[in-house]
C-alpha cells in the first residue's frame, strides 16, 4: 500500500502548468510538496491567499500565514492576499481547474458520469462547520479525491453513501494507497494498481463495483 506522502506525488502528477489548484485539509495539503518540476500551478486557499508555496521547515513557520486548514505554509513570489469572499467568488465563478480533497465515502451510480462524495460530517460527531468542499465540488473543473482507501476497517468506496453529501454527481478521479481510479458513465475504471496490490484485494477492499481497464498498469511510484 501506499503512504500518504505517495499519494500525494502521484495526485500532483495529476497538476498541469498554469493551472489554478485548491488543496483541501489534510492529506490533500500534501501534494504543495511533491509538484513536479517545469511546472507552474498557482494554490488557493479558501481564507484569501493565492500562491502558495511548500510547507515551511521546522522553525521557519510563520503563524501569521496559514491555509484554510490553519496549516502554517509558504508563500511564493507574486502571492497575493484577499478576503475569503473574494476566494469563493473565484471558486463559485468557475475560476479554480483543479481541487484535491479528502472523503469519508463515495459512491456511484452506473450512467452517472461523476461519482457522489460525502466528505464534510459523522452524524452524531461534533463538527466546526461545512467548510469550503460543497462549493469547490460545485465549481471546479475537475474534483480528485486523494485518500486511503479504507478507514477503521470499513471500506469508503461505497455502492450508496449513507452519511450527508457533500455533492452529488461530482467526483472525477479517486487515487487512494491501492489505485488510481476513473469515474465513468460505465463505472468506476480502475486503470493503475499500488505495487503489490492485486485485483482480488483491492475488490475484497470495496463496496461498490469495479471495471479494470483493459491496459491496466501498476502505479509508479
Amino acid at each position: 500500500m501506499l503512504t500518504r506522502e505517495q499519494i500525494a506525488a502521484r495526485v500532483a502528477r495529476e497538476l498541469k502548468d498554469g493551472f489554478y489548484v485548491n488543496l483541501g485539509i489534510g492529506l490533500p495539503t500534501l501534494v504543495a510538496n511533491y509538484i513536479p518540476d517545469g511546472v507552474e500551478v498557482v494554490l488557493q486557499s479558501e481564507n484569501g491567499l493565492l500562491g502558495i508555496g511548500p510547507f515551511p521547515f521546522a522553525g521557519d513557520e510563520d503563524p501569521d500565514l496559514i491555509n484554510a486548514g490553519k496549516q502554517t505554509v509558504t508563500e511564493i513570489k507574486g502571492s497575493s492576499y484577499f478576503s475569503s469572499a473574494d476566494s469563493f467568488a473565484m471558486i463559485r465563478g468557475g475560476k479554480i481547474d483543479l481541487s484535491v480533497l479528502g472523503a469519508l465515502q463515495i459512491s456511484h451510480k452506473k450512467g452517472e458520469p461523476r461519482g457522489d462524495l460525502a466528505n464534510w460530517m459523522v452524524p452524531g460527531k461534533m463538527v466546526k462547520g461545512m467548510g469550503g468542499a460543497m462549493d469547490l465540488v460545485a465549481g471546479t473543473k475537475r474534483v480528485i479525491i486523494a485518500m486511503e482507501h479504507v478507514a477503521k476497517g470499513e471500506a469508503k468506496i461505497v455502492k450508496e453513501c449513507t452519511l450527508p453529501l457533500t455533492g452529488k454527481g461530482v467526483v472525477d478521479t479517486i487515487v487512494t494507497d491501492l489505485a488510481y481510479m476513473d469515474v465513468t458513465p460505465e463505472g468506476i475504471v480502475v486503470r493503475e494498481l499500488a505495487p503489490g496490490v492485486t485485483k482480488h484485494e483491492l475488490v475484497a477492499q470495496t463496496k461498490a463495483p469495479l471495471l479494470f481497464a483493459p491496459d491496466l498498469q501498476t502505479m509508479a511510484v
